[in-house]
């Protein structure tokens, strides 16, 4: 259970993996829930504002959801609360119509990292009420050894805030010990910022390949599934290092 990088091996402790287009299939509903928020602020569909607002989600994914708003209304406080109040209730009935899905292979890895030894987090970009409902949806309580969100953290991505918390309160003793997986541009920024040895962009999600290694992904994985074999193995996917701009 160990990683070669630049001629030394660093066990890996921790895994700080990103929930939406990650772990579960959700992409879908999380973009619904954005568009159908936007909508109730005035900002409808075949208008050039509300597929401005759309880029700007798509470009946001993976940030906290209420700072995502508040780029689309910088100028109006009461108008991204509103909007992230309807795009939790939207995701919250969206849940509770459809339920969550795990990505092929997820449950999986989450059981070959945790019999190795290597601690979970799960990281996210929605709100802990949002996040309480996930995990209750999917049951994960016996998989995983912490979930974070950016109120439990200080700052969200692409801030390193979740991932330096998370080492903190599982006590991992070094931050090389830790490897992030994510599939967003800011999944990879955190990561990178939170000094991580490894930053696993996955083409699960919302962002491509281009995208994740813009923002310093390690390694460029398929899935998730793929996840513990690069962690145990050291394996190089895509050799992307030291490719971005942090």
């Amino acid at each position: 259970m160990v990683l070669a990088q630049d001629g030394e091996v660093t066990p890996i402790r921790l895994a700080c993996l990103d929930l939406a287009g990650t772990t579960i299939g959700d992409t879908a509903m999380v973009e619904r829930a954005f568009a159908e928020a936007i909508a109730t602020q005035g900002i409808v569909p075949g208008t050039g504002a509300y597929a401005r607002a759309m880029v700007h989600v798509h470009r946001s994914r993976g940030c906290p959801t209420i700072e995502v708003f508040r780029g689309i209304f910088p100028d109006n406080e009461a108008q991204a609360q509103a909007a992230n109040l309807t795009f939790e209730r939207s995701y919250e009935g969206a849940i509770g119509r459809a339920g969550l899905a795990p990505l092929p292979g997820t449950v999986e890895a989450l059981e070959k990292l945790r019999a190795a030894g290597v601690k979970v987090c799960l990281i996210t970009g929605f709100s802990r009420g949002i996040l309480s409902r996930v995990l209750s949806t999917l049951s994960w309580s016996d998989k995983i050894d912490l979930a974070l969100c950016p109120e439990d953290a200080g700052r969200g991505r692409p801030m390193p805030d979740m991932v330096l918390a998370a080492v903190l309160r599982l006590g991992i003793e070094d931050v090389r010990q830790v490897a992030v997986a994510g599939d967003s541009e800011s999944d990879m920024l955190c990561g990178r910022r939170s000094g991580a040895s490894v930053v696993a962009g996955v083409l699960t999600g919302v962002h491509s390949k281009e995208r994740l290694l813009k923002g310093g992904a390690t390694h460029i994985l398929d899935s998730i599934a793929d996840f513990p074999a690069l962690v145990f193995g050291g394996e190089r996917v895509g050799v992307p290092v030291g490719a971005a701009a942090l």
